[in-house]
């Protein structure tokens, strides 16, 4: 959703430091670990609580809010740096974990329970590691005829003209994903692909839920959402079938975005700080959040799931280094503008 990934541009400003952090939080005592969240309350606050209940190391939690999603507690991380707070940062997707280990923001740290957990999913020197992750499918309405899309390539098939929609590629996960084929594909191929959808008749939209509505309610026939936007939609019996996408050998695969869990460099609870990301690298920790209206994919091999959610061994992902992906976010927002006509 575009409302829980803004751009990385948006992320390094600190004009509004303390926006949405919730309630202050003081020097942490014996026995607690602090944890910043961007990930939905919704769904990281009962995995958070059962850590309680589990290890009695109490949580000091800060959320962020709807209104400052995942740029309120980031920038509070970066305007704390040389007086940090946080034990824990729970990032609900890699970019801004590199982003702190630009900063010095982040230490090395390489938990038990990341045993399992492919290396494209985690930081080569330890600064973060991901688990439980959405995925970039394609959302369809079950009236569109022939042909469905199969491939982020199809938003430019002639016979699709005007039935594709897009979140707009400058901000969110939208933003991730184009850099993502930027890196894959490079600069030339990737323009070319976006002067050719827009030549093509995709419609823009303001974030994935928009086009997850617009293509439930048969106005548009697919587009490219977050896997939440898609299942959410599923759930509240529309009809509309998801389809991952570039499944075949010679396809990018589908892109996954994994939580991230940091240790901050300086918290005053390291220990508790690596016992809470240990908990929650757990399989067990994964498996409640595949059934969790989060619906997301563990990214260990083998944790049960339910019916709708996809087992991260039999879908083919995007191969990306999202360290790239971060640099890459930058270095084509230019050209973006212009092509959204800002």
């Amino acid at each position: 959703m575009q409302h829980r990934c803004v751009s990385l541009i948006c992320a390094l400003g600190l004009a509004a430091v303390l926006a949405g952090c919730g309630r202050n939080v003081g020097p942490a005592k014996p026995g607690t670990v602090v944890v910043y969240v961007s990930e939905d309350q919704v769904f990281s606050e009962p995995l958070l609580k059962d850590f309680e209940k589990e290890t009695g190391i109490a949580i000091k939690a800060v959320f962020d809010t709807e209104e400052a999603k995942s740029t309120g507690v980031m920038n509070r991380l970066m305007a704390e740096k040389n007086n940090p707070r946080a034990d824990v940062y729970w990032a609900n997707e890699p970019i801004r974990a590199e982003l702190l280990k630009q900063q010095g923001i982040s230490t090395p740290h390489v938990a038990p329970n990341a045993q399992g957990i492919p290396a494209q999913f985690k930081d080569p020197e330890g600064h973060w590691t991901g688990f439980s992750a959405r995925s970039r499918p394609i959302v369809v309405n079950a009236r569109l005829g022939q042909p469905r899309p199969q491939s982020i390539r199809d938003y430019r098939d002639p016979r699709l003209k005007g039935k594709g929609v897009i979140a707009n590629p400058l901000f969110g996960t939208t933003t991730a994903y184009t850099a993502a084929l930027f890196t894959l594909w490079g600069d030339d191929e990737a323009k070319k692909f976006l002067s050719a959808i827009k030549k093509n008749g995709v419609k823009l939209s303001t974030s994935n839920g928009e086009s997850a509505d617009l293509v439930a309610s048969g106005e548009f026939g697919f587009s490219l959402v977050d896997s939440d936007d898609a299942f959410s939609r599923i759930k509240q019996g529309k009809r509309v079938e998801i389809v991952y996408p570039d499944q075949g050998p010679d396809d990018v695969g589908c892109m996954i975005i994994p939580n991230a869990l940091v240790l901050i460099k300086g918290g005053s609870n390291p220990d508790n700080g690596k016992e809470l990301i240990n908990y929650l690298l757990s399989k067990e920790s994964e498996k409640k959040l595949a059934f969790s209206d989060a619906a997301q994919i563990p990214l260990h091999a083998g944790v049960a799931t339910p019916p709708q959610v996809r087992k991260i061994e039999d879908l083919k992902t995007m191969q990306v280094d999202y360290a790239q992906v971060a640099r890459k976010m930058q270095q084509i927002q230019p050209f973006l503008k212009e092509w959204a006509g800002y």
